[in-house]
């Protein structure tokens, strides 16, 4: 990543490369350039963190189209991008759900539909709450202030998730240290085959355990149908490789990135507090205006695809930016205000892209409202006149992609 200002057009050679657009510092975004990109140049070249260089969509309907075009698939982060004059990695990948295709894809998740039913997690609701509420009494007792970030939406998505898959909680400073090397932009394939190596080890080590104990859980139910021969290893260790990588960073993102903007909307956090019927809609809401994905999702073109006039040649990175398609002025009215009774996409165009969209929607779509409902329920509950602690401002990680709250420092 060069210096030069997010967005800023290159001299020479590759004028027409514009560096990855970040959001300004100290924010959450989305960036400010999406929405110059979105008017004028709706696909735009960008060069990568990673000096690697990318096809960037910003409006809605193209993110819509290309998140469900079978010619664009996702690497793995053994694959993408080339490292010229490193050896090359045959070694084994960090494959998730997101990368399977085909039969494979399609098996997993119809073993997974159940568990990730709209059905099943509202049996779940009165277990999740119990967590949430379990985290904030440990939370309170040690303030006030406190960091939030740390004592509740950082551990309560994690506590979530590794109760119904069947992660130990208490296994975290184990894997969570592997997890940040893993999507923390990998530059060598040496590194890359370490964390690889690590995280499957340590997810093989799972589905050991769960032969030798069953447990009331998903990652059990996936080892009895592999035992069946409806599953193969691989699939498996797709399921537990995903559940670690993504299965609660993008929820505790959503989570912390929602409680910041209400602590400074005091007016919002009092409406929502004192009208829970607003809840439903206002999730939606959350999910549409909080820039989590402001350019994360990586695709690969298997065929050369023409959009906007420009050709995306076999081989190239397309990069749909929901944060930007979610702000899409022909698609929302006002688009860069939040509206707790929002109710649909001006043009009747579906809702919002949070989740993706195709056959590799996120799985966790239900869990994830879930968890961000009960979060905010629980915290609205315990701690009504929860605000900014005095004189302490969020940390930010002003140089990643994916942006939420380091530390949120509050009181109540």
């Amino acid at each position: 990543m060069t210096a030069q200002p997010p967005g800023a057009r290159r001299e020479g050679p590759e004028a027409d490369v514009l560096d990855f657009p970040l959001p300004p510092p100290g924010t959450m975004g989305p960036p400010e350039e999406t929405a110059r990109l979105r008017e004028s140049c709706p696909l735009a070249r960008v060069r990568m963190p990673m000096d690697a260089t990318a096809w960037y969509a910003t409006r809605y309907e193209d993110v819509r189209v290309l998140f469900a075009d079978p010619r664009l698939i996702r690497p793995t982060i053994n694959d993408w991008p080339s490292r010229p004059g490193q050896p090359a990695d045959d070694g084994p990948r960090l494959v998730t759900i997101a990368e399977l295709d085909g039969p494979r894809h399609a098996a997993l998740r119809r073993a997974l539909a159940q568990p990730f039913s709209a059905r099943a997690v509202r049996d779940r609701l009165p277990h999740v709450r119990r967590l949430a509420e379990r985290l904030l009494r440990e939370f309170r007792e040690g303030g006030p202030p406190g960091d939030l970030v740390a004592g509740f939406t950082d551990p309560f998505p994690l506590l979530v998730l590794c109760d119904l898959v069947g992660i130990p909680f208490e296994d975290r400073d184990r894997f969570l240290p592997v997890l940040e090397a893993a999507l923390g932009g990998m530059v060598t394939s040496q590194e890359g085959r370490r964390v690889t190596g690590l995280l499957r080890g340590y997810v093989a080590e799972l589905i050991v355990r769960k032969r030798m104990r069953p447990g009331d859980d998903v990652l059990t139910l996936l080892v009895r149908q592999c035992d069946d021969g409806a599953l193969t290893h691989d699939e498996v260790m797709a399921f537990g490789l995903s559940m670690l990588t993504v299965g609660f960073g993008i929820s505790s993102f959503f989570l912390a990135d929602s409680v910041h903007t209400l602590l400074h909307r005091p007016d919002l956090w009092a409406r929502l507090r004192d009208d829970r019927e607003l809840m439903p809609a206002a999730v939606e809401e959350f999910l549409r205006y909080m820039p989590v994905m402001n350019g994360t999702v990586i695709l690969l073109a298997t065929e050369d695809i023409d959009l906007h006039g420009r050709t995306i040649r076999e081989g190239d990175a397309v990069i749909p930016v929901p944060a930007s398609a979610n702000r899409d002025e022909r698609v929302f009215a006002d688009p860069d205000r939040i509206d707790l009774g929002r109710t649909d996409a001006v043009t009747g165009h579906g809702g919002h892209l949070a989740f993706g969209r195709g056959t590799h929607n996120c799985l966790g779509a239900h869990l994830a409202r879930a968890e961000l409902t009960v979060g905010l329920e629980a915290l609205l509950d315990l701690f009504p006149r929860l605000h900014p602690a005095e004189g302490q401002e969020p940390a930010w990680d002003d140089e990643s992609v994916t942006k939420s709250p380091l530390t949120l420092p509050v009181g109540w």
